[in-house]
């Protein structure tokens, strides 16, 4: 099981890599990376095409465990390292679930305790 970031569902739904179908029920995003890539459709096409090719990923619960440690993150890392809302919930749900997050931009991560894949 792996929690994906937000730039990975973007270069999948892009054709940029390839997930197989029997890998994907073990790839996870929240609902912060779901609303990221649906805010990058361009149109009604681009939408209902996104919408398709998410939907075989399951959904990890944004629980308030999730909110607190986010907001724990955020006051230490958002002025020293530029940690953003979004980030920190993402790192927050990997954390929380102990799962590894699959990620290119692994800057944004680095200094947590979290395990950054490539798969």
């Amino acid at each position: 099981m792996v929690c994906l970031d937000t730039c990975i569902l973007i270069d999948y739904i892009n054709g940029k890599i390839d997930i197989p179908n029997n890998q994907k029920a073990s790839l996870y995003m929240n609902s912060i990376v779901e609303n990221e890539v649906i805010m990058g459709a361009k149109n009604k096409r681009d939408l209902a095409t996104t919408n398709k090719k998410i939907s075989d990923f399951p959904i990890l619960d944004i629980d308030q465990d999730i909110m607190d440690l986010s907001t724990k993150l955020l006051n230490t890392y958002t002025l020293s390292h530029g940690m953003t809302i979004y980030d920190a919930i993402i790192a927050s749900t990997s954390m929380v679930y102990d799962l590894p997050l699959w990620t290119y931009n692994k800057k944004d991560f680095k200094f947590l305790d979290i395990e950054l894949v490539d798969l």
